[in-house]
Formats: C-alpha cells, sequence, structure tokens
C-alpha cells in the first residue's frame, strides 16, 4: 500500500525530514517454532512483517491489518513481546525520507490463509529457524528483537 493519506499530509509539510512515528511488528510463529519473515521490497532486506499504525488505529488492529495488506492472511495475536526504539530503528527510504519508527512486536499465529507477498512491500517471504536467520540480509534491528521473539514464543507457545 502506498503512503497513509496522513502521513502524505506530514510529508508535505516536512519533506523528507525525520519524523517519528509508531509501528507494529508481527513475529509470526507456525506449530514448529519457526518464524514467518518477509523481504520488504523498498530496502530489500528481511525482517518481521508489519508497519505504521494509523490515526486511531488500535496497535493489535494495526498488525493484524498490515499482514493482510502485506500477506494475505489473518491472524491472531498471542501476546506483546515488546515495545522497541533507537538507531537501528531509523530508516532512510530511497526517497529521501527518514523516519525513527517506535515499533511494538507482537507475537502472532496465522488463523486462515497462506502467506503469499503483495508484490509491492514485500517481495518474498520464508520460514525460518532461528539460527537461519544470521543467513539473511536482514533489517538492523531484526539481530535485536529476534532472540526476544524467539525466546517469547519458546515460553509462551503452549498456554
Amino acid at each position: 500500500m502506498p503512503m497513509s493519506p496522513f502521513l502524505a499530509r506530514l510529508r508535505e509539510k516536512v519533506g523528507g525530514e525525520l519524523l517519528m512515528l509508531p509501528a507494529v511488528t508481527g513475529f509470526v510463529f507456525d506449530a514448529a517454532g519457526r518464524l514467518l519473515v518477509a523481504r520488504h521490497g523498498d530496502v530489500g532486506v528481511w525482517a518481521a512483517p508489519g508497519g505504521g499504525v494509523d490515526p486511531d488505529e488500535r496497535p493489535q488492529a494495526a498488525v493484524a491489518r498490515e499482514l493482510r495488506e502485506e500477506l494475505g492472511v489473518e491472524i491472531e495475536v498471542r501476546g506483546l513481546i515488546g515495545v522497541y526504539g533507537g538507531p537501528e530503528f531509523r530508516v532512510h527510504y530511497p526517497n529521501g525520507h527518514q523516519v525513527g519508527y517506535v515499533n511494538a512486536g507482537y507475537a502472532c499465529v496465522i488463523v486462515s490463509g497462506e502467506p503469499e507477498p503483495d508484490g509491492d512491500e514485500i517481495t518474498g517471504c520464508r520460514w525460518v529457524r532461528e539460527e537461519e536467520l544470521a543467513g539473511l540480509v536482514t533489517s538492523a534491528w531484526m539481530p535485536l528483537v529476534a532472540p526476544e521473539a524467539f525466546a517469547w514464543w519458546r515460553e509462551h507457545a503452549r498456554r
């Protein structure tokens, strides 16, 4: 999906300057404890799928919407893994825009559908084990957050 109307209006005013924005990530696990990662078309790196929170949108609704839009799946949120920010969450987009994200990471499972990239925002997807992540070119934040996501899943998956 292209930039939201809300963000487009902000960008008209501030251009490519740094914006701090709320975001969500869906750490989607399968029954084998593998994590769904997506190749992000704009920057070409692998990361758990997610995106921005729209005005007045609840974060859990945002993560469900993002996974529906990007991968065509319906998910169930199982819990909040954590909220993250810092220099690893700053993105410089090819169009010159800068964004610093404050990102809520949710543990999720798929309740219907098979992951299929939208071909625009997401150009590929795959299931990985924790040890396989090191072999992928990932976003700067994935090596920091993914271990916490896998640990959360190991602790809570059977509950």
